[in-house]
């Protein structure tokens, strides 16, 4: 099985294969490559739409001469507890794709999924920028954009460092703010009902649509209290699953 860099015409059958919708496995299988590596290939460079073979090799020959050479730098570190490197960064590909499904840009998903999946669920900025390989004024940029969304927090560590967190409680609050967005616009609804009339077919229509919206928002909001304990505690052992 080959192993190292992809090569650039192993990069134009991936785009061939991708022309002709088939499924990663099975370009990989044709490379004799692992299906991580084919699907971390294609979502570093624009994802089964906008890959390109010619310009994934540029920017992978870019980010090679731009990555630190020296022993202990952010791209060389062993990975912690014995995990794979090929799993990993395809997990780390999966996560932000679906991040990016959800709503967020690019960068911003990058970000979530890089504090979601290290250990210590914090990282400096610097930190952040090292890992990913990006400038400090991206990482500002998306962090700005997820602190509005209560999707990250910071905190200042021992060293008066800015450090940025995703860790349980945010999820809720998250969750939380999601469901009170739409209060305005259950507001604008009720508005229309007395501008239009309450007796009007208009008026009727947002009626309704401000009562939906408003039971949908109080059932997130009941089941998000109720289950909030479940953020601080520990999943159970299949031992402590086993009836006794």
């Amino acid at each position: 099985m080959p192993g190292g860099r992809l090569t650039q015409q192993e990069r134009q059958q991936i785009a061939l294969g991708l022309a002709d919708s088939l499924p990663y496995a099975e370009i990989a299988r044709r490379l004799e490559r692992p299906t991580s590596t084919v699907t971390r290939e294609v979502m570093r460079n624009g994802g089964p739409l906008a890959y390109r073979a010619d310009l994934a090799h540029r920017a992978t020959e870019h980010r090679a001469r731009r990555r630190p050479a020296t022993p202990g730098g952010p791209t060389s570190a062993a990975r912690p507890h014995g995990r794979d490197d090929e799993a990993v960064a395809a997990y780390e590909e999966r996560l932000t794709t679906v991040l990016m499904g959800s709503g967020l840009n690019r960068m911003a998903a990058r970000v979530v999924t890089c504090l979601s999946t290290t250990d210590a669920g914090s990282l400096t900025a610097a930190e952040l920028a090292g890992r990913l390989q990006v400038s400090p004024a991206s990482i500002s940029k998306a962090i700005a954009f997820l602190e509005s969304q209560s999707l990250v927090r910071r905190e200042r560590d021992e060293r008066r460092r800015d450090r940025y967190i995703v860790d349980d409680e945010l999820y809720y609050q998250a969750v939380i703010a999601s469901a009170r967005a739409n209060d305005r616009v259950i507001e604008a609804a009720r508005e229309g009902v007395a501008v239009l009339g309450p007796d009007t077919p208009a008026a009727v229509r947002l009626e309704n649509i401000a009562r939906f919206l408003d039971f949908i928002s109080e059932s997130i909001v009941r089941a998000a209290e109720q289950a909030r304990e479940v953020l601080h505690t520990k999943p159970a052992t299949a031992a402590e699953d086993t009836p006794e």
